[in-house]
């Protein structure tokens, strides 16, 4: 089996040199670069499977890097783990909204850093073997989610999707009318074992997809918080317990 290629982009000379030598240890095939420029001509020439990106650089900066490779066909469905000294929320909130799947704040656990590129890369890997047939458009309503294109369609307008935004959207199109609360969305949909629930980055990423798909975010019409439960697509839903049953208005 080929090793998985990681590449990653950051202008700290040390914690390159760690992470290095720290994910070749676990197997990976490791490129390096130390700021925005090098990085994205990197990815470019060597399509990566993973990208592990500083936001702070120079040059170019990491949400400029990942909204340039957002934009180019062959490398916009690769997962992209943000590393950041910013641990505010909207610091979060602006790399997860350029495009990012994950986020860790330095200074970060190498054990927790090797689990979530171990999940993200599942993930991909589960996407590409997957041979169950499913239709090619996904519908509720008037919101459409091509599978091919990856592209949703609200009525005439359509939307360009990050890759968690379309794993996410693409459950709850297929699993319609669940509640589905943020530990079930991190485990089956971001792969991320209980120890590594961080309930945050789901809150995120939906905010994100509900700006994108809902003509007033704050009063969302596709996906409903069900208060102590999560979320939902549509109406009439049946949670966990088999003698629970609630109405979304």
């Amino acid at each position: 089996m080929t090793a998985s290629r990681i590449l990653i982009i950051d202008d700290e000379p040390d914690l390159v040199w760690a992470l290095k030598h720290t994910l070749m240890d676990e197997g990976y095939d490791v490129m390096t670069a130390f700021n925005g420029v090098d990085g994205l001509a990197l990815a470019q020439c060597h399509q990566p499977d993973l990208i592990v990106l500083d936001i702070v650089m120079p040059q170019m900066d990491g949400v400029q890097v990942c909204l340039a490779l957002r934009r180019q066909i062959d490398l916009a469905a690769v997962p992209i783990l943000f590393l950041s000294q910013r641990s505010t929320i909207e610091d979060r909130i602006s790399g997860l909204d350029g495009g990012a799947d994950d986020y860790l704040v330095k200074p970060f656990d190498f054990g927790e850093l090797k689990a979530r590129i171990r999940a993200l890369l599942r993930r991909t890997s589960q996407h590409q073997l997957a041979h169950e047939p499913e239709p090619s458009v996904l519908i509720y309503e008037d919101l459409h989610l091509d599978v091919h294109t990856r592209i949703a369609n609200i009525g005439s307008r359509a939307v360009i999707l990050t890759p968690s935004e379309f794993d996410l959207l693409h459950y709850f199109l297929t699993h319609q009318r669940e509640v589905c609360s943020s530990t079930r969305l991190l485990q089956e949909v971001f792969g991320y074992p209980v120890d590594l629930a961080d309930r945050g980055l789901v809150r995120w990423h939906i905010m994100n997809l509900r700006h994108k798909i809902e003509l007033d975010p704050n009063n969302p019409q596709y996906i409903r918080t069900v208060p102590r439960h999560g979320y939902i697509l549509g109406g009439m839903v049946e949670t966990s317990s088999d003698a629970d049953t609630l109405l979304i208005p």
